[in-house]
């Protein structure tokens, strides 16, 4: 029995040729070092995969060289049986990786080596079809990168921090940002050298926005310009089952939707459709699942809006519904329009009704704090006013309050990025939305761009309230578009990241690539190789 390696001797052989090679052989025997690292789902379906991406190979012509990277055992995992779906279907595919376990903890040089040589040979059983190559094999690494992709990389390091440690006032000084920059650099030069040497036609990046996804995407970004000459794909996974959201050339956690409703926002909705968004609108309302969705929306069910003027003591003076997101929420981080972070600004909104007693500020808490190790909101509101004047009222995480009671006797909503501020135009409710949201300047909500027009906003509705009433043309857009943000944004597609060993069973990759299979998921297979969207193709 061989005595595990302490911390220091690491440390010595770490920096020693072929050491970590010659114990990961003796030692493991070819297996994961721990359970962080693990791909023995992966392969324990990848020789069947390969057979099946070989067959269908056979019937596609030549297509693009396409490149795929990924990191994280999980992302490699989802990416591999990408890469072999696009394989089948007649490109030829490099997926680049990094075989890091965790991305918010360092690992030690002779540990991350065996891991690599552990990653290679599970990975290499994806050959031919799929080339598998580690950016830590890398021999000749760019050396230097200009100083606006560095800046870039810098500002994505402190998203990593903040996102990690759901803070948004992070020390530039801590660990943590040391080694997402670190790494971040270092995936940003190794892409870039591997990308002047392949030439891929198209590069596909899960997410493009944080860790090394980030670093790559912008890599790839600066390598192509000054004119884009291959598609940059980025992708990620909602709360649908079977969807994925893409896009071209921009982080897809933008969500940049402005190309779909300038195509589909002239089709009036059919009945059908209608009555489909009114009933996912309904469950989110109701604390209840609907169809493909996997989370529900509230903890406890609706009982009315006067009921709960009368629990949280509002009186008849007009009620303002302040929406938060978690702090440190990625979809908050990076979003600012004027403000310096969500922070700021709720601490000078509430400082501003404290001096306009003429209202009542209702803070709804994200319930999703309560799963989140972050501060809370609270916290930032308590340390702005720590004796709260009697019409600003709190309603914590906890609380047994559905958000869409207080919905029903708004008068006004104030929203960062949080999805309910399209559903409080959708209800009617005119909502300012703060930060930069997928559904901001859309044509229904109030989309101020400074502080000045921010509070000249407030002093409007809290004056004049008519004002700013939304029109029956208003609430029918906003209906509209969220029909098309949850049911044609995100396109069909078989392999949920969270689910895929669960929807691998249900939709294998030899159905996939099966004429079945192409007639529903073929268009979305065509998107992720970089060929434009065909939003009148989208399905109904």
């Amino acid at each position: 029995m061989m005595i595990p390696l302490k911390p220091t001797l690491k440390r010595i052989f770490g920096e020693v040729p072929l050491t970590a090679e010659f114990y990961w052989y003796l030692r493991q025997a070819g297996q994961p070092i721990n359970q962080t690292f693990s791909l023995q789902h992966l392969e324990e379906g990848l020789e069947q995969w390969r057979a099946q991406a070989l067959t269908a190979a056979e019937r596609n012509p030549d297509g693009k060289r396409v490149m795929i990277f990924a990191t994280l055992h999980y992302w490699i995992e989802h990416a591999t049986l990408i890469g072999l779906a696009l394989a089948g279907l007649g490109h030829e595919v490099t997926l680049i990786y990094l075989p890091y376990g965790k991305w918010q903890k360092p690992i030690n040089r002779f540990d991350l080596r065996r891991q690599n040589l552990y990653a290679n040979k599970v990975l290499s059983s994806a050959a031919p079809l799929v080339e598998a190559i580690s950016l830590l094999d890398i021999k000749e690494l760019q050396n230097d990168i200009p100083e606006e992709l560095e800046t870039t990389i810098r500002e994505i390091s402190l998203r990593d921090t903040q996102y990690t440690l759901q803070l948004e006032e992070v020390d530039f000084g801590d660990e943590l940002y040391r080694l997402r920059l670190e790494r971040n650099l270092y995936a940003a030069r190794a892409a870039i050298s591997m990308m002047k040497k392949t030439r891929p036609e198209v590069v596909i990046i899960p997410n493009g926005s944080i860790l090394e996804f980030g670093a790559v995407y912008h890599a790839a970004s600066y390598l192509d310009q000054p004119n884009l000459s291959f598609p940059l794909v980025t992708y990620e996974f909602g709360e649908q089952r079977e969807r994925i959201w893409l896009a071209h050339n921009a982080e897809v956690m933008r969500q940049q939707t402005d190309e779909m409703w300038q195509a589909l926002k002239s089709d009036e909705l059919s009945d059908s459709q209608l009555d489909q968004v009114r009933s996912l609108f309904a469950a989110r309302q109701g604390a209840s699942l609907w169809e493909n969705f996997e989370r529900r929306w509230q903890g406890v069910p609706s009982i009315g809006g006067e009921r709960v003027r009368e629990k949280l003591g509002l009186n008849d003076r007009p009620v303002v519904l302040l929406a938060t997101n978690v702090i440190g929420d990625s979809l908050t981080l990076g979003r600012q329009v004027f403000s310096n972070s969500m922070t700021e600004w709720l601490g000078r909104t509430v400082s501003y009704f404290a001096d306009h007693p003429e209202a009542q500020l209702v803070v709804r808490i994200h319930p999703g704090e309560l799963i989140t190790k972050g501060p809370s909101v609270a916290d930032v509101v308590q340390r702005v006013l720590p004796d709260l004047p009697e019409n600003i009222h709190l309603v914590h995480a906890d609380a047994e309050v559905n958000t869409y009671d207080i919905v029903d006797i708004a008068d006004l909503g104030l929203v960062y990025t949080t999805t309910l501020g399209l559903e409080l135009a959708m209800s009617g409710v005119p909502v300012i939305v703060i930060g930069q949201t997928h559904y901001r300047e859309k044509g229904f909500t109030l989309d101020p761009d400074t502080w000045e027009s921010y509070f000249d906003l407030l002093n409007e509705v809290l004056q004049e309230p008519e004002r700013v009433r939304l029109v029956k043309e208003q609430v029918d857009g906003a209906w509209e578009y969220a029909y098309h943000f949850f049911f044609d944004y995100p396109h069909p597609f078989p392999w949920h990241l969270v689910h895929m060993w669960k929807d691998i069973r249900t939709w294998s990759l030899e159905e996939v690539l099966s004429e079945t299979g192409l007639m529903r998921f073929g268009d979305t297979l065509r998107y992720l190789v970089g060929e434009p969207v065909d939003w009148s193709r989208v399905e109904r």
